[in-house]
């Protein structure tokens, strides 16, 4: 769009805007906001709002807290659920240190940082998700439950898609805020739902993304029900994954495609496919940021663990979709939409560009079904695991320098620190498993 600071000024009087929000996120993914009055807007847009930085998870100590954040014009849009007289807008900020310099530790700078890399070799790159979620039950005092909303299936309609309303008004209202929705239906597992909104250069999707996750859990709660993107809320049935769709572009070329090559894959598609594959162990820790995101990566629930490629089948971790020209792409398949969608980008986007850097080569396309192969079978043809907990993620990110430059020191300490407190909480506690299995028997 290209907002100047004067139309964004124009647009919020002509909108009759009395308050605007100044999004960020922390560097977990978790949405931040410094609510503003109309009146102060022109002091946001010359990025002179500061906020204790020693306040929000991962950022800075408090000797060292004042922070700046400078909102992006592009970014600016009334919340479509906030009335319209005297109506609330909302821009996504970069963080800033007080002498001027971009902050480290903002993740929406580091993908901007991996962005700028990628151009340097003349790319950009477009990235598609497919966000899937849960829709469950809240109780009498409005805390959520395990009780899902329906018993339908992939696809199902009314009547046993009971949320068929909220994920109307849930298209509705992203469509309000500038979305391309593209598809919206009921997924495999009873209350899960998936809303697909249309492929766009990296660092909208990241933003994109983040008010996706607003948008679909404000919604929810207006009907009543709790949105959860938690991976794996439920034991026995699927988890909820982020599939995640990636092409690279040359102005309007798109690079992966190659009408002339095996698989109409370009030299620069296939290495960077093998640099998603090279890496998957260490950027896992970051697109399956949680204890629990491993409870998803198991067999036999549709997520993808092992470490391949196919041009066909699902069971791989990388996929390539049939279709070809401008729309070639790689979808990824393991993330979770627990991710932090900067981060997440940020480390896809630098293991392909890897890749192509150094020239890898994939082994070849695996087209056999992965999850009905034995493990002899599968160690036969080099087809290993992603880690199965987020302490062997962990343990690979430690000895990943190009991940870690993805991420910056800043962000890499602390987001290791912070998820390694995080699995010694979970290891050490005693879960109701274990007291049902062993108390009794022993």
């Amino acid at each position: 769009m290209g907002f100047t600071n004067e139309e964004v000024l124009r647009m919020a009087e002509e909108l009759n805007v009395k308050f605007v929000r100044l999004q960020f996120t922390d560097i977990f993914g978790v949405l931040k906001n410094v609510a503003i009055p109309a009146a102060q807007l022109q002091k946001a847009l010359e990025g002179e709002i500061q906020f204790d930085g020693s306040s929000i998870e991962g950022f800075v100590r408090i000797e060292e807290s004042d922070m700046n954040l400078r909102p992006d014009p592009d970014t600016f849009v009334t919340l479509p659920w906030r009335p319209k007289e005297g109506a609330v807008a909302r821009m996504i900020c970069d963080v800033y240190n007080p002498d001027g310099e971009p902050f480290e530790g903002c993740p929406r700078g580091r993908l901007k940082k991996v962005i700028a890399e990628a151009g340097e070799m003349g790319y950009f790159m477009n990235a598609g998700p497919e966000a899937e979620f849960f829709l469950f039950y809240t109780d009498e005092e409005g805390n959520p439950t395990l009780n899902t909303h329906d018993k339908a299936g992939y696809f199902d309609m009314t009547p046993a898609d009971l949320a068929e309303n909220a994920r109307r008004d849930m298209v509705l209202t992203l469509s309000d805020m500038g979305f391309e929705v593209e598809a919206s239906h009921h997924e495999v597992a009873p209350g899960q739902h998936e809303i697909d909104f249309k492929y766009a250069e990296a660092l909208v999707t990241a933003d994109s993304l983040a008010t996706f996750r607003l948008v679909v859990r404000t919604v929810a709660q207006r009907h009543g029900l709790h949105a959860s993107f938690m991976a794996k809320p439920i034991f026995g049935i699927n988890g909820s994954g982020m599939h995640t769709h990636m092409s690279l572009f040359k102005g309007e070329d798109n690079i992966f495609y190659a009408p002339d090559r095996e698989h109409e894959l370009s030299n620069e598609a296939m290495s960077f496919i093998a640099g998603l594959l090279e890496h998957a162990p260490a950027f896992t820790a970051i697109t399956n940021p949680t204890v629990n995101s491993y409870k998803r990566l198991v067999p036999g629930y549709e997520a993808p663990v092992y470490i391949a490629w196919s041009k066909r089948n699902r069971s791989p971790l990388v996929r390539i979709p049939a279709r070809r020209g401008l729309g070639t792409r790689v979808e990824l398949r393991s993330p979770d939409p627990t991710c932090n969608p900067y981060l997440a980008l940020a480390v896809m986007l630098k293991a392909g560009l890897d890749g192509i850097k150094k020239g890898l080569t994939p082994p070849p396309s695996e087209e056999r079904n992965i999850y009905a192969m034995s493990e002899n079978e599968r160690r036969a043809s080099n087809i290993f695991s992603l880690p199965d907990s987020l302490a062997g993620t962990l343990a690979e990110l430690e000895k990943d320098e190009v991940i870690r430059e993805a991420l910056g020191e800043h962000i890499w300490e602390r987001f290791r620190e912070a998820k390694l407190i995080e699995w010694n909480n979970f290891r050490t506690a005693v879960h109701e498993w274990e007291v049902n299995k062993y108390l009794a028997k022993f």
